[in-house]
């Protein structure tokens, strides 16, 4: 168990980090509202791709195959992310207006973060990789 958790904590990390520097990457092309909102946007499609291949293959150990299994999978890991990712925007969003640096918002972006994957990883754990979850 404590592999698990520190397999999931290394890939919640690398997953943030990904998020957080597609943002700024984002946000150096556009600094507007629209570049925060595609910002937000994009770091977000980029980290929940990176955390879905980690999570199938590491932390769930799922090995199964096929495009209408991994579709599947694949929206229901999205879907379990809905919520989630609501808190993370939400305290992102509400450090970035409190104090409007750069610094807050990615706090709070890292504080968002922590808090939806671990309430991801029982959602995840019940609704998305069921059957293999038992295993891990």
């Amino acid at each position: 168990m404590f592999q698990l958790i520190v397999r999931y904590v290394l890939f919640a990390v690398t997953a943030t980090l990904a998020n957080l520097l597609m943002q700024r990457a984002v946000l150096a092309v556009l600094s507007d509202g629209l570049g925060f909102a595609l910002a937000i946007f994009a770091g977000t499609a980029t980290g929940l791709i990176i955390k879905y291949v980690l999570d199938k293959r590491w932390i769930f150990f799922d090995n199964t195959a096929g495009v209408a299994n991994g579709s599947r999978k694949f929206g229901l890991y999205t879907l379990t992310g809905v919520a989630t990712t609501l808190i993370f925007w939400a305290t992102e969003t509400t450090f970035w207006l409190t104090w409007s640096t750069a610094e807050a918002r990615e706090l709070g972006a890292v504080l968002g973060l922590v808090i939806g994957y671990c309430i991801k990883y029982n959602l995840d754990r019940k609704f998305v990789f069921a059957s293999r979850s038992m295993e891990a």
